[in-house]
């Protein structure tokens, strides 16, 4: 009883903080499920329009928030810029920072997030033991290996410097701290198409007083490498990683009874650069039912070291061994392959060109290289 009095005492904070931020549960509520799922998201009276949620995307914990962050930022930028640090990094670093700031405005989200979770970095050894002979035992080892050098070597000064900047001589922190943190991140982030002003608001501007005529202290975006006269610079759509509070509740299933849209200029739900949940056509939404959204077609393995938990008959089963780049030669059709794989990077990394180069900002990406190796998905249906 007191545990779920406790529960619903950090739901009515949460949902009151979404509200303070501008988030509209038009169609749905949330609401605790299971020890195992935690919270999710449950329909209420129907939307006409089917929009169940809408969350501004200033809410988005992004890359750009946290270079923005007067703590953070200064701190964090030049790291970034020179390569020492991704993206990534630097979301996980903020909800480390966060979780142990005592009067962070986040306390209200961060608290009601899973302190648990079923991905085997949390196993014990005798739980990961019988992974033994497996990709997945191998790719466990190295990850929380990796993770631990990381904290070892960066994020704990860094957190310890940067509490002290805060105010803060009393907190600590640990690698758990930091283990929880990479893991919140990994089982909720999404891939958030924003428009390239949002995202490069400064490059946008300065695009602007280009086009007319005022170069002012402003730099020479020509000269820089960006296209001012293209007409779709405005329209161009960037892909960045981020937390989206309120969304991130929703629970994964292969049958999807919602998805999620970016609503750039506010048409669909009158909140200009939001995200909304859209209830899908034929899931027909009964009034207490839970909204779920669709992680992909993932294997169980994949949906284990991601997420923590498998499906039962999962059809999108398979399994991933690794497979060197030197051996491509001998698959079939091995030059349209590389083909692909080429072109991929080069998809990645042009639309960021011309900033990275004018603003010496890196946004990473995770890009396969074909030069080395990378994972050979096999699908093996059982």
């Amino acid at each position: 009883m007191v545990s779920n009095e406790k529960q619903e005492s950090k739901l009515q904070l949460l949902l009151e903080w979404l509200k303070l931020n501008g988030v509209e549960l038009r169609g749905c509520n949330i609401k605790y499920s299971d020890a195992n799922k935690g919270f999710g998201v449950y329909s209420s009276d129907s939307a006409k329009d089917g929009v169940l949620l809408v969350v501004p995307l200033n809410l988005a914990i992004t890359p750009m928030r946290v270079l923005q962050d007067p703590i953070l930022g200064p701190e964090c930028s030049a790291m970034f810029e020179e390569g020492e640090v991704d993206d990534r990094f630097l979301i996980i670093l903020f909800l480390t920072l966060e979780s142990k700031r005592k009067n962070s405005s986040w306390k209200p989200y961060l608290d009601i997030l899973p302190t648990t979770f079923g991905n085997p970095l949390w196993y014990s050894d005798e739980e990961l033991s019988e992974l033994k002979g497996t990709t997945l035992f191998k790719a466990t080892e190295l990850q929380k290996k990796s993770l631990q050098s990381l904290y070892d070597n960066k994020v704990e000064k860094l957190v310890k410097k940067l509490l002290v900047l805060d105010g803060d001589l009393e907190s600590e922190v640990c690698f758990n701290d930091f283990l929880w943190a990479n893991s919140i991140f990994w089982t909720r982030a999404l891939s958030i198409p924003l428009p390239r002003s949002s995202v490069f608001p400064q490059v946008q501007e300065e695009q602007q007083n280009h086009a007319n005529g005022d170069n002012g202290k402003g730099h020479d975006a020509e000269s820089e490498g960006v296209d001012v006269n293209s007409s779709t610079t405005q329209d161009e759509t960037v892909w960045v990683e981020g937390l989206v509070p309120g969304i991130d509740f929703c629970n994964h299933d292969l049958r999807a009874a919602a998805t999620w849209e970016v609503d750039g200029t506010g048409s669909a739900t009158g909140v200009p650069l939001s995200m909304y949940l859209l209830s899908v056509e034929e899931a027909h939404l009964q009034t207490g039912k839970e909204i779920s959204i669709s992680y992909g077609n993932k294997g169980n393995e994949e949906l284990l070291y991601l997420y923590g938990f498998v499906m039962d008959n999962n059809p999108d089963d398979y399994i991933m061994a690794h497979y060197p780049a030197e051996a491509i030669k001998d698959v079939p059709f091995s030059d349209t392959k590389l083909q692909l794989l080429e072109a991929q990077v080069s998809n990645i990394t042009s639309c960021l060109y011309s900033f990275v180069n004018a603003h010496h900002y890196k946004l990473s990406m995770l890009l396969i290289s074909v030069h080395d190796t990378f994972n050979f998905v096999v699908n093996q249906h059982f």
